[in-house]
């Protein structure tokens, strides 16, 4: 058996939906089908995941705590994903995201240049209505179809997080698919000093339309108290960044650094006594100085109570 560069580990939404149960199995087919240097792990035990994990021949660890939600906690993932694979980098993903063998180049190539990283990529948007077929030669030939059919997500979050299995050593109980972790995620590279790196010009990643019917009341993720939640966990909103953030880019498999605009120096400002002074006060300080409508609403709130 090849040994396992990779862990990829996802917690799904329960399968009941006809087309969330559609996009799901197409996730976890093109996992799959990057060979053996990929393990898949599916965390959770939802409706449904037993028993579509097994008809795929994905590995189930349905063991995962939750919040008082029921909501799985992403520090749990990374507990499990850690006791139960071997590989140096491990990826959390979200189970509507599709992959292709591009991401494993991707891997070695920021790898041979750092030694702690955190990969992220925008998304491509597609609406996918059927099962595709198992293989890499399907999804080859899907992969042919994203840049005509798809639309470029803007750089806002993240859907996979890929890194060596080391970092995110210990992290709050944040709540899987809810809004701020993802941003955290990416505070936290720049916190620790780890390259950020912006895969999107080398790793195609499709993301399946879908609603939010799954979800409370319908409602997006971000307006759920979980979010809100999140957020405190996290710190606060200064703690919220995004791919603008990211130091540098995989270009053609080279690591690039990013170019010096008045727009990134400005945030670097910004953002300076997090990543240099380590200080959550004054970066707080620092965001509401460069951001203040959002320090009135800040103060407004504060005084409503």
């Amino acid at each position: 058996m090849a040994e396992k560069l990779l862990t990829l580990f996802t917690t799904p939404k329960p399968f009941k939906d006809p087309h969330i149960i559609t996009i799901q199995r197409n996730a976890l087919r093109s996992w799959q089908a990057l060979g053996d240097e990929v393990e898949v792990l599916v965390i959770g035990n939802d409706e449904g995941v037993a028993e579509n994990t097994r008809e795929l021949g994905v590995r189930h660890i349905p063991e995962v705590r939750c919040n008082t939600h029921g909501t799985p906690l992403i520090s749990s993932m990374l507990e499990q994903a850690r006791a139960n694979s071997d590989s140096p980098y491990l990826a959390i993903i979200n189970t509507d995201i599709i992959l292709f063998p591009d991401i494993l180049k991707a891997v070695r190539a920021t790898a041979n240049a750092f030694e702690r990283f955190v990969m992220i990529g925008q998304r491509w948007d597609m609406d996918v209505t059927s099962e595709l077929a198992a293989g890499a030669q399907a999804f080859a030939q899907f992969k042919k179809d994203v840049k005509t059919k798809g639309n470029l997500h803007p750089p806002m979050g993240s859907d996979y997080f890929l890194f060596p299995r080391e970092c995110y050593a210990s992290i709050p109980d944040f709540a899987i698919g809810r809004a701020g972790w993802d941003n955290w995620f990416i505070f936290k590279s720049r916190w620790e000093g780890w390259k950020l790196v912006d895969a999107t010009k080398d790793v195609t990643i499709v993301h399946q339309s879908h609603d939010y019917r799954h979800l409370p009341g319908g409602q997006a993720h971000y307006r759920l108290p979980e979010t809100e939640e999140n957020v405190e966990q996290a710190g606060g909103y200064h703690t919220i960044f995004t791919m603008a953030d990211a130091q540098y880019n995989l270009v053609k498999g080279r690591v690039e650094r990013r170019p010096l605009t008045w727009e990134r120096f400005a945030r670097e400002v910004e953002i300076f006594p997090l990543t240099g002074l380590h200080s959550h006060f004054l970066g707080k300080l620092s965001y509401f100085m460069h951001n203040p409508r959002k320090a009135y609403l800040a103060f407004r709130r504060w005084l409503q109570g």
